[in-house]
């Protein structure tokens, strides 16, 4: 699990409550109607935009990049895969077949070599892998920009709404100020839904993305260098292109 999405979402959300009980009651923030405006617009401006498909693997993917997958530390995958060498330069392309790994990237391309398909199939197949990771996270991540941009002008448009219901039934100028206030907070729906759900995912989709290229790119690189039969010193040199300037020597002191 991301630790720092969970403290993010609950600091921010927890501030924001804590502003709303500081000079009312949390309950004179809750009005349905105003939230179904919001929350059923959006979506329903969201389906219009995209495929229902695409929605719904957006949410689970979304759902598991912020709690429960962890992007795997490239000083790690590297000390896999120069084991991976190791073995080959010892064994053979066919001693990796008892090689145990949990990057199923790695497991999917270490299955390619053993069925020994060219070292080019091996190449087009994993970039194929990586592309089509690639695509599946920027639809997600657009699936949530659109929904920051929409949610935001639903609020907007609901409060529109009450404010023609409020000019309709001003017989009474007491019940201006309550009905102004309701009025209101679908604008403080969409800001929210907005700017600490839908945004803040998306970023994190972007950045998920990033992660899992560099990782697949790491482990493409390592396989084609493998099947060339580079030397684990040489390979290490090779990758220690993909971790922090700060962390390249750790790259180096483990051989």
């Amino acid at each position: 699990m991301d630790i720092a999405t969970l403290i993010g979402l609950l600091s921010g959300s927890g501030i924001v409550l804590l502003a709303i009980t500081s000079g009312s009651s949390l309950w004179d923030f809750v009005n349905l109607p105003g939230l179904g405006i919001v929350i059923g617009g959006t979506m329903g401006a969201t389906l219009i935009k995209f495929r229902i498909y695409s929605v719904i693997k957006s949410f689970g993917l979304a759902f598991k990049t912020t709690f429960l997958e962890r992007t795997e530390d490239p000083l790690a995958l590297i000390q896999q895969v120069r084991e991976l060498a190791a073995v080959v330069r010892k064994d053979g392309i066919l001693g990796l077949e008892s090689f145990e790994v949990d990057n199923e990237f790695l497991k999917k391309s270490i299955n390619l070599c053993v069925d020994g398909h060219p070292p080019e199939f091996v190449e087009e197949v994993l970039i194929q892998e990586v592309e089509q990771s690639i695509d599946r996270y920027e639809v997600a991540e657009k699936v949530f920009r659109g929904i920051a941009e929409t949610a935001p002008g639903l609020g907007m448009l609901g409060t529109l709404i009450g404010l023609v219901q409020m000019l309709n039934n001003m017989e009474d100028p007491s019940t201006i100020g309550p009905a102004m206030a309701v009025a209101l907070l679908t604008t403080f729906y969409g800001a929210f839904i907005a700017q600490m759900v839908a945004l803040p995912l998306a970023d994190k989709l972007e950045l998920k993305a990033m992660d899992e290229h560099r990782n697949m790119s790491l482990i493409i690189t390592s396989i084609q260098s493998i099947l060339k039969g580079q030397n684990p010193r040489v390979l290490s040199e090779v990758l220690s292109a993909f971790v922090h300037p700060s962390e390249r020597d750790l790259v180096v002191k483990r051989d």
